[in-house]
């Protein structure tokens, strides 16, 4: 045999083996080879940040005040959208309207970060038109949830981190509930250490883990199902939430999600909060299970490690999320804990 053949067969056994040891360290976390992404900078005092309307509509300036304090607060220059208080329907302006104002956000260079309003329905409609050429020149952090799950998995398929957090719309700065919320979200924009520890659910499964977090709203993801913001789950840590569903729709939503294959190569999955439809067709006892009941039968036969209850979703206690940063997760019987990297 060839000296040269010799190396090749040595090249591909080194990164079988480089491979192989990259998917289970010594700490037992199953661990995943997927490449680290882009972390905007981390803001200071006197970064210029600016809120925009890319989803539903606000109609008064005043709905947004609480963001606008609160960024203020914290050294932050804010500036608007042109388009923030626009109205077209159930939207903030049309189409064309709501897609300059993020493409500009997008493409100043004197814009650190990018806050979304709130959420509601939109980005869909608009996200294939949006030019991120600029951005990935300069990116910066996008801030939100819900509907803000569109921009949150485009992101990830660049190779760009963002941050799923309470929006200006969402915001009670004297709520006590949402203090630690506000705070962590401030810790993720400015670059301090998130770490996550609660009491457990009787229903989790137990186990350790490590993978880049994706996902956020349900509903979004599934929406996304077989597109180019389709998620690509090997390796990965899930994070799902969602409000006013019901039962049997988050069932085909999450059945769904499984017959795509999300969950067969799966590092791991965090449930957050799921506020259910109310209606006397929603309740558990007409549809036979609840939320988590669902969950454990469609991830039947795997064996990642599962987290319910975590606090984050259309709730006050809307723990910050850095989407696409590696989290390491250890489930056990009486406390839960999610660390970012």
């Amino acid at each position: 045999m060839s000296s040269i053949i010799k190396l090749g067969f040595l090249g591909i056994f080194l990164f079988i083996t480089c491979a192989t040891s990259n998917a289970q360290d010594n700490s037992g976390y199953a661990t995943s080879i997927a490449r680290d992404l882009i972390r905007p900078p981390h803001l200071k005092k006197g970064d210029t940040i600016m809120i925009v309307s890319p989803a539903g509509k606000i109609n008064d300036r005043s709905r947004v005040d609480a963001g606008i304090e609160l960024a203020n607060h914290w050294g932050l220059i804010v500036f608007f959208g042109d388009h923030l208080l626009s109205e077209s329907n159930t939207f903030a302006g049309t189409d064309a309207e709501r897609l300059q104002d993020l493409q500009e956000a997008l493409d100043n260079p004197s814009i650190k970060a990018i806050w979304c309003s709130r959420g509601g329905y939109g980005l869909i409609r608009i996200v294939d038109k949006l030019d991120f050429t600029k951005f990935m020149e300069r990116p910066k952090w996008v801030i939100g949830y819900s509907d803000v799950t569109v921009l949150h998995n485009k992101l990830h398929s660049l190779g760009v981190e963002s941050v799923h957090a309470q929006m200006p719309l969402t915001l009670k700065l004297q709520d006590p509930v949402q203090k630690e919320s506000i705070v962590t979200l401030r810790e993720a924009l400015f670059g301090k250490e998130l770490s996550y520890k609660f009491d457990s659910s009787e229903f989790n499964r137990n186990g350790k883990a490590t993978g880049q977090l994706v996902g956020g709203n349900l509903s979004i993801v599934y929406s996304m199902l077989g597109s180019e913001t389709d998620l690509k789950m090997d390796g990965k840590i899930l994070f799902i939430e969602d409000v006013n569903e019901a039962l049997y729709h988050i069932d085909r939503m999450l059945i769904s999600l499984k017959r795509a294959g999300y969950f067969e190569n799966c590092a791991g999955l965090v449930v957050g909060d799921f506020r259910l439809k109310k209606n006397e067709e929603n309740g558990s006892g007409e549809f036979g299970e609840t939320v988590e009941d669902i969950v454990l039968r469609v991830t039947e036969g795997t064996d990642f490690p599962v987290i319910f209850n975590f606090p984050a979703g259309h709730i006050d206690d809307n723990r910050a999320l850095i989407m696409g940063s590696f989290v390491e997760m250890e489930v056990k019987d009486n406390k839960s804990k999610v660390t970012f990297k």
